[in-house]
């Protein structure tokens, strides 16, 4: 299992309709991230920054995440919340949510 923690900014003025989004993820979004391996999904949100972590069980990340990119459904929720987010121009090319470094876990 490999944990991840990722970053990127909410615009001001979609705080309120993201939040509402995610109180009632699409169904079939949400089999598309368990299909992809993904357990111990959360999104936080603080200040105006929007922090997600979860932890990866399979064996391809790449892969699974480019499965998960070609889903026609989670290609429409995707279009939905790109507007509202700005993402952080110290990511990294190809990167929307910028990758973050664990500098400390305990189980």
């Amino acid at each position: 299992m490999q944990r991840y923690g990722m970053v990127l900014r909410l615009r001001p003025e979609a705080t309120e309709e993201y939040k509402r989004y995610h109180t009632a993820v699409w169904p079939q979004v949400l089999a598309t991230i368990t299909a992809s391996n993904i357990r111990n999904y959360s999104i936080y949100f603080k200040d105006g920054y929007l922090f997600s972590y979860f932890e990866y069980h399979g064996s391809d990340f790449q892969a699974d995440m480019d499965r998960m990119a070609a889903d026609k459904t989670t290609q429409e929720w995707w279009a939905v919340m790109k507007p509202m987010q700005d993402p952080l121009p110290t990511r990294q090319p190809g990167e929307w949510w910028a990758d973050m470094e664990e500098v400390f876990h305990i189980d």
